[in-house]
């Protein structure tokens, strides 16, 4: 039996549902629902996934029974709709559009108005009026000759523009039939301009065209980009959905246009959307007109943002509501129907044709995380989905959104009364972002590498953006809704936006906009407000987020249902209590050699570099003491009642010198030294592997003054503070031991410190000993060190460098290539390598219980904040990961994520084994059964 590749949809139901978004993609899979639940879509059908991966495994060719399943599908649509393809009375036309199994908005490619030509035209025109007619074929040729012939978009932006300009008209709309017939003339002339030859006239060669296109697209340079920064496998492929056309733009009766079921933005519960009357699904994302609201509250909203009077409102930009209030009815009927259906918000494509409503698309809405927060938490309070699935519905990574500063509302209340706002937009994606102005994508990602940021400004955003955009600090354009390509984009993306900002008089060729006769020119600096639509000019100082609310709500319940505990990686009693805020339940990482660095604590350091003798290395470290007990005394006040880990002197002490001439000039005259005294004593320091050298534990155990005088000021700032009543739980820990033996002479003079400062305080306090396991030894050798070591803190950052053989440095070089070659799937020094690394963490895990069951475990390196890797800590057992202080509540999220994933693959299992149970059960009982007789 053959392969099926080509799955039927329709008002008689169809082949597919929503489960089968692997082999249908998502567009696919929920075309096929809605036909199962009565909902009007236009008949269609999908050609799979399985088929993109065939095609290109056989260069770029198609399986035979491919053919034959196409035309049997066809045939069907022209069954359903009543129209024939390829006829001159009643044409069927056809949109050709993609579909992966996850959504990716505009990165791949479109066609509309199918089937046309010479003599389809004549069918059309006899149904739907000359101009329709003409102004649909001037469409398809623009949209195919872009698509599928690969001509530029600008070269027939040229030609109507031009028109345009002859004909004394400004939109499109005031083209006339003979306007728009004398238009495709001039595309099909420009065609062969661009040597491409003829337009194609055969409907069957351009559905195969644009069938061939989409799949195409799969791998063109934006898709690739936006799938390299969503980690989307190459390998899933897109499906291509072809499906019969229904118009917008035949009249005034005839409308398209794109909804939520809840604000994106915000998550407010309100129906929210933008649709053009007379128009096709294309107009209302592009930007090219200025979209209406679907609701009469959204209409009156915007028209007192635009500062648009109530009569002119209601007769260029009335409501869906108010302009057709029957569709309108039938649309809130649909759009509560599938968000009850899927249990959570939608976004919806629709085309309204002689007042009949149809549906062309839903799909779980891109949203905010502000918006994300809110909708979870308020579904669990309306009974549609239980705490779990809101814990789930939101991705950790989004939770860096809300970390996203917001403007100091004084600085912006100055800002305004200065006169500074010179534009107001409409606020697409929340947030606040200021910097130097570019006009293209190519100049701000070059800004950023850099070091740079800007905020990008178009007069609309196109999915050639992308890279642009995600290198910007926030998008400013002249066009565009809510929902356009830069609004939709951005929210994804977590980035500030404002878009349709009419006002801006935007040059590229002279790179500047302008606004009522003021000039920013390239390079100048502008601050954009997302939460508001408002522009200024100038920089403007910024906040943190505040968190509240369904923010507050939703990490309580993740707090309830994780296993794993959430520390913070915190150098100072600032990072600290930021950490704290967050909801960091104390620090596993405090970097001692950061505080070395403060004021004057740096000229002591290289004095106890540069003695000759143990004497001079206590006298400069007897400077040093004190600054360490006070930073101590600070970050153990602020974690009051929770545990800190402290980690001992780790870098090489080259770190600590210059390596450039003017500056070793500059500390020889400060201490008194001639320059090549310094010179010697950094060349004589210098080391070929700094990594694998003089640094770590070595340190300790070749100058143990420096470990004494550390351990000191640990546990005089503890017992100080214990003495006035706080609790003060510290954790030492001695970094890079790949040998018991290393850590046993550390802990000696730790636990002889300690002994000292408590007998001199008459006080003790509660502290444990531990390491730091960032050496493939140290690892292998876990059982012995655990005999001595009270706990392990993963530092996988190290550990990563050693078992990999190059570091994060170098990775940069060759990281890309290896992954296009199939070497690495991802950046392991983003997500944990869990053949490499993973192996040596569940290893020294393994052998530490074994030999200590309550050993405590945890993960200091950066992995500890990824949610990716944070499912691998679950799992292994650790006790607690820790991370930097912003991605605490990140952290948080993942963890409770990874718990409830857990469970569900646990119960997975106990059902699996059940049922497994239940089948030899029954087949005992009919052995016996056939034995008896």
């Amino acid at each position: 039996m053959s392969k099926k590749y080509v799955y039927f949809f329709g008002p008689e139901g169809s082949d597919g549902n929503a489960s089968m978004k692997n082999t249908l993609g998502g567009k696919g899979a929920n075309l096929a629902e809605m036909s199962n639940l009565g909902i009007p879509v236009p008949a269609g059908f999908t050609l799979s996934t399985d088929l993109c991966t065939a095609y290109y495994k056989n260069n770029k060719t198609y399986p035979a029974e491919v053919q034959g399943q196409l035309m049997e599908n066809l045939a069907k649509m022209e069954e359903v709709m009543g129209k024939k393809f390829g006829s001159s009375e009643s044409p069927l036309l056809l949109s050709v559009r993609s579909g992966a199994r996850v959504s990716m908005p505009g990165m791949m490619d479109t066609v509309l108005n199918l089937g046309l030509n010479e003599e389809t035209l004549k069918g059309l025109e006899a149904n739907g009026g000359k101009r329709f007619a003409w102004d649909s074929y001037r469409r398809f040729i623009q949209m195919y000759g872009n698509v599928v012939m690969g001509i530029d978009g600008h070269v027939f932006e040229h030609e109507i523009d031009t028109l345009k300009k002859e004909k004394n008209v400004k939109g499109d709309l005031e083209l006339t039939a003979e306007d728009l017939e004398e238009l495709v003339k001039r595309y099909k002339e420009a065609i062969k301009k661009q040597n491409k030859g003829e337009f194609p006239t055969d409907p069957m060669a351009q559905l195969w065209g644009a069938i061939n296109a989409v799949f195409g697209s799969w791998m063109n340079d934006r898709a690739i980009k936006y799938r390299d920064m969503y980690h989307i496998p190459a390998d899933w492929g897109t499906a291509v959905n072809v499906q019969s056309m229904v118009f917008g733009n035949m009249g005034n009766d005839c409308a398209t246009g794109v909804a939520f079921t809840r604000n994106p933005s915000t998550g407010e519960k309100v129906f929210y959307g933008e649709y053009l009357v007379n128009a096709q699904g294309e107009d209302v994302v592009a930007g090219i007109r200025t979209p209406q609201q679907i609701t009469l509250s959204g209409s009156r909203k915007w028209a007192e943002e635009n500062n648009v009077s109530e009569e002119e409102r209601k007769a260029n930009f009335g409501s869906l509501e108010e302009v057709m209030p029957e569709v309108y009815e039938t649309l809130v009927e649909i759009y509560h129907k599938l968000e009850e259906h899927y249990k959570d918000m939608q976004d919806l494509e629709f085309t309204i044709q002689n007042n009949k409503l149809y549906m062309l698309q839903t799909r779980n809405g891109k949203r905010t995380a502000k918006a994300a927060v809110r909708i979870a938490v308020d579904m669990v309070k309306e009974g549609l989905i239980d705490k779990d699935t809101a814990l789930l519905r939101v991705a950790p990574e989004m939770i860096d959104q809300l970390l996203h500063p917001q403007f100091i509302k004084d600085e912006k209340k100055k800002a305004v009364t200065e006169g500074k706002m010179i534009a107001r937009g409409l606020p697409a994606s929340p947030g606040a972002a200021s910097g130097t102005v570019v006009f293209s994508a190519e100049d701000a990602e070059k800004a950023k590498e850099a070091g740079r940021k800007v905020v990008l400004v178009r007069i609309e955003t196109s999915p050639e953006d992308i890279g642009g955009m995600d290198a910007s600090e926030g998008i400013l354009t002249a066009r565009g809704g809510m929902t356009s390509h830069a609004a939709v984009v951005a929210r994804g993306m977590g980035k500030c936006c404002v878009s349709g900002c009419g006002v801006l008089n935007i040059s590229y060729a002279e790179k500047t906009f302008e606004v009522d006769g003021k000039v920013i020119k390239e390079g100048d600096t502008i601050s954009i407000d997302g939460g508001t639509g408002e522009v200024f000019i100038g920089s403007i100082p910024s906040e943190a987020a505040k968190f509240e609310g369904d923010f507050g709500e939703l990490m309580t319940w993740a707090d309830e249902r994780r296993v794993l505990k959430v520390r913070t990686n915190a150098d100072t009693p600032r990072d600290s209590q930021v950490a704290r805020d967050f909801g960091a339940e104390g620090i596993g990482l405090c970097r001692t050699e950061h505080m070395f660095f403060e004021g004057d604590r740096i000229k002591a350091v290289r004095e106890m570099i540069l003695a000759d003798d143990e004497a001079g290395r206590r006298k400069a470290l007897e400077k040093l003491i004190k600054h360490q007990r006070d930073d101590f005394t600070g970050i153990f006040r602020v974690m009051e009642g929770l545990p800190v880990t402290v980690r001992l002197l780790d870098p090489p002490l080259h770190e600590f010198l210059p390596n450039e001439e003017e500056s070793q000039k500059e500390m020889a005259e400060e201490m008194g030294l001639t320059v090549e005294q310094v010179k010697e004593k950094v060349e004589e320091l210098h080391e070929v592997n700094p990594m694998l050298g003089h640094r770590g534990c070595r340190l300790g155990i070749t100058y143990p003054e420096i470990t004494e005088m550390q351990a000191r000021a640990i546990f005089e700032a503890a017992c100080d503070l214990t003495k006035d009543g706080v609790k003060v739980f510290p954790e030492v820990m001695v970094p890079l031991v790949g040998k018991k033996e290393e850590f046993v002479m550390q802990k000696e003079i730790i636990n002889r410190i300690a002994e000292k400062v408590f007998e001199e305080k008459e006080i003790t306090v509660d502290y444990m000993v531990g390491t730091m396991i960032e050496v493939p030894r140290g690892a292998l050798t876990a059982d012995e060190i655990a005999e001595e070591a009270e706990f392990f803190s993963f530092g996988t950052n190290d550990l990563t460098q050693m078992c990999l053989g190059y570091s994060r440095d170098d990775a940069g070089k060759f990281i890309k290539v290896y992954r296009e070659k199939g070497i690495l799937a991802n950046d392991p020094f983003a997500s944990i390598d869990q053949d490499g690394v993973g192996q040596l963490v569940e290893i020294a895990t393994k052998k530490g219980r074994k030999v200590r069951s309550n050993i405590k475990l945890g993960v200091c390196g950066e992995h500890g904040g990824d949610p990716a890797s944070i499912e691998f800590f679950h799992k292994t057992g650790l006790n607690y990961v820790s991370c930097s202080p912003y991605r605490v509540p990140i952290a948080r999220l993942a963890a409770a994520q990874s718990a409830i994933n857990n469970d569900l693959i646990r119960d997975v299992k106990v059902k699996i084994e059940d049922a497994y149970n239940v089948i030899e059960t029954g087949l005992k009982s009919l052995v016996k059964l056939i034995k008896k007789d």
